[in-house]
């Protein structure tokens, strides 16, 4: 199961911070990814974070702007969204991967999804 919070509505240049809960098992043993789907156009990948050595990865759109970090305390991934832009808006979701790598996590198998959580940035 992976329970989402944060989102909202911001204006340019704001900032937001996502949650993804996941259970122990989850987070010590699968990557966990950050997708998102504007309106009208396909789901696309944002970020990810692995499970072993919590190396990242990011889309060129969002580098420089976006942060994923993992508290295995409380088994919470998290993506730290600053520099909002208009074109950052839509639904965003976490998935657990098949694997602990994020090598590819674009197009591989997701082994669960959390439900999305809408961000809108808007002036």
């Amino acid at each position: 199961q992976l329970a989402q919070s944060g989102g909202g509505t911001v204006q340019p240049g704001g900032s937001l911070r996502l949650s993804c809960a996941a259970s122990q098992r989850t987070v010590d043993y699968y990557a966990i990814g950050w997708f998102r789907q504007a309106p009208g156009k396909e789901r696309e990948g944002v970020s990810c974070i692995s499970s072993s050595d919590a190396s990242t990865k990011y889309a060129d759109s969002v580098r420089g702007r976006f942060t994923v970090s993992i508290d295995k305390d409380k088994d919470i991934v998290y993506l730290q969204m600053n520099g909002l832009m208009p074109e950052d808006t839509g639904i965003y979701y976490c998935a657990m991967l098949a694997n602990y790598w994020c090598s590819g996590f674009e197009g591989g198998i997701k082994k669960k999804w959390g439900l999305g959580t809408q961000v809108t940035v808007s002036s």
